[in-house]
């Protein structure tokens, strides 16, 4: 077994031959491309609007959010509520596939009608909703994030003869949805607590309708985003109210509306109410936003990691295979404690790499991309160190695989390709609509490059209609997982190539290394 002393005397004698001029030369000029091309696609963004842009909404905890629907509203006090029947709930669909000729009816799935309790009408405030959707049944959502399932009654399914009754009631900052078929036995469907929620609040009713997604085929089979704007209408009576002051009804849009033609000559958005019912018609969103919504998560400023990743595969796999070369000539072999010392340079080399250029690039094309105007997805203290750790620790994984593989092969020529091809090539084909989107996730699930979901600071969200792709930036397994693949990859790789290399101390033993004059004659790093 390779002793630690062995080891030590392995990785120092390893990281004097590292030094050459050419591989710190390639190192470096792989964190440049990182840094260069990460500042340049930031200062290539620039939002365009008719006038100063408005800030993007975010909410109580800084993250950006959609919110934006029609809203008749009054205010309410501590403690109140409000129950109404919906009878009816239609939509607009503008110009879908096949032809994009028509405007037709019908309702997205996440088209939202119903009830909200919201604290003012100011983008980002807090809120919780109880709604009838288009494809998702009764839902509650609360602060933008939390999504609870009531029954599957669709939008579409609701008239006078099936209504839903609705009720959301306030007790200081708990509110609680309930639901029923009759207005007589009812069915909780959620309690939210929204912390801050006092004094007097806004209660109503509301409409919003998110755009119709579909997927154009493209390349070999994959895919990009169409989306076109929809608007969504709900019909209520039996209109109850508790708790609220006498000042009557005030009709609002929470963000814009009535910008397109269609709301400007044919539907308004906004309500309306007529002989006891009320209908209330809206466009828009109310959820968390995301890289669909125009916003950027901050590995988009990794443009330049692939460049990089093909650099510190070369760099590792010809470290590797210039040791081999003195075996050819009558030289001592490579030893275990050698090539154990190999692997804890290579990867130690290019984990400080990847973190300075990572670490440099993120916050301050993060920084450019903000002050152009173009709205960023927050990301915590906690999701910003794991995406620059992860990211650096990804390449020093893909390093030691690479000089495994070198170890293993021999040759570069053999070498090289094969780590190109599990790693860079993965990583390059899944990050734009080329290949089907389950072909690239099924690459990125069983390939090494599975370990770059360390990148990945974008989450899912499941009551939001989203194009959920590798190209779009979304990996199919959580960042822990696909960094397990890549360590798996790479320790039964170098654990091959150890078990293939002779126990032996040779040249890397202990106190002075035997043959030093002539080492230095026989191997060629």
């Amino acid at each position: 077994m390779t002793s630690t002393h062995a080891i030590r005397h392995a990785v120092h004698r390893e990281w004097t031959g590292f030094r050459r001029p050419g591989r710190l030369i390639a190192l470096a000029a792989a964190m440049l491309a990182v840094i260069a091309l990460g500042l340049l696609y930031a200062s290539g963004n620039h939002a365009s609007c008719d006038g100063p842009c408005p800030a993007a909404p975010t909410g109580s905890d800084g993250s950006l959010v959609n919110d934006q629907f029609s809203y008749l509203h009054q205010e309410l006090g501590e403690n109140g509520g409000i129950t109404v029947r919906m009878t009816s709930m239609s939509g607009t669909i503008t110009y879908p596939p096949p032809h994009h000729d028509r405007i037709v009816p019908g309702l997205v799935p996440w088209a939202k009608a119903g009830i909200i309790i919201k604290d003012g009408v100011r983008q980002g405030s807090s809120y919780a909703a109880l709604m009838v959707t288009g494809g998702h049944g009764v839902r509650m959502q609360y602060d933008y994030l939390h999504d609870i399932a009531g029954s599957g009654g669709n939008g579409g399914e609701v008239s006078a003869r099936a209504p839903r009754w609705l009720r959301l009631t306030r007790s200081g900052d708990t509110v609680t949805g309930y639901e029923s078929a009759d207005g007589e036995r009812w069915t909780e469907v959620g309690t939210a607590r929204l912390t801050g929620l006092t004094g007097p609040v806004q209660v109503g009713l509301f409409a919003t309708s998110p755009g119709d997604l579909t997927l154009r085929r493209v390349g070999l089979g994959g895919a990009t985003e169409q989306v076109r704007w929809t608007q969504a209408a709900g019909v209520f009576d039996h209109v109850a109210l508790k708790g609220t002051a006498a000042a009557g009804w005030r009709s609002d849009t929470v963000g814009e509306a009535n910008r397109t033609d269609w709301e400007k000559q044919v539907r308004a958005s906004g309500a309306v109410e007529r002989n006891g019912t009320v209908t209330v018609t809206g466009s828009g969103d109310i959820g968390p936003a995301g890289a669909e919504d125009g916003a950027r998560p901050v590995e988009r400023t990794l443009g330049g990691l692939a460049l990089a990743l093909l650099v510190v595969l070369v760099v590792a796999v010809r470290f590797a295979t210039t040791a081999y070369r003195r075996e050819t000539t009558g030289g001592a072999p490579v030893t275990r404690a050698e090539l154990t010392g190999k692997a804890i340079v290579v990867a130690a080399v290019t984990f400080v790499t990847g973190l300075l250029a990572v670490g440099i690039v993120i916050p301050v094309g993060v920084t450019i991309l903000k002050g152009n105007g173009i709205p960023v997805l927050g990301a915590s203290a906690l999701t910003g160190t794991r995406v620059v750790v992860g990211t650096a620790a990804a390449l020093a994984l893909a390093a030691v695989l690479a000089l495994a593989l070198g170890a293993l092969l021999r040759r570069a020529r053999a070498a090289l390709p094969v780590a190109v091809l599990a790693l860079a090539v993965p990583y390059v084909v899944t990050s734009f609509p080329l290949l089907p989107d389950g072909l690239s996730q099924w690459l990125l699930r069983i390939t090494p490059a599975a370990g770059f979901a360390t990148q990945q600071s974008l989450v899912a969200h499941p009551q939001v209609l989203a194009h959920y792709a590798p190209s779009t930036g979304y990996f199919p397994l959580p960042w822990w997982a696909g960094a397990g693949v890549l360590s798996a990859y790479a320790v039964l790789l170098l654990g091959l190539a150890l078990r293939a290399c002779p126990a032996g101390q040779g040249r890397t033993g202990p106190g002075r290394l035997p043959g030093a004059s002539d080492r230095r004659s026989r191997d060629p790093r």
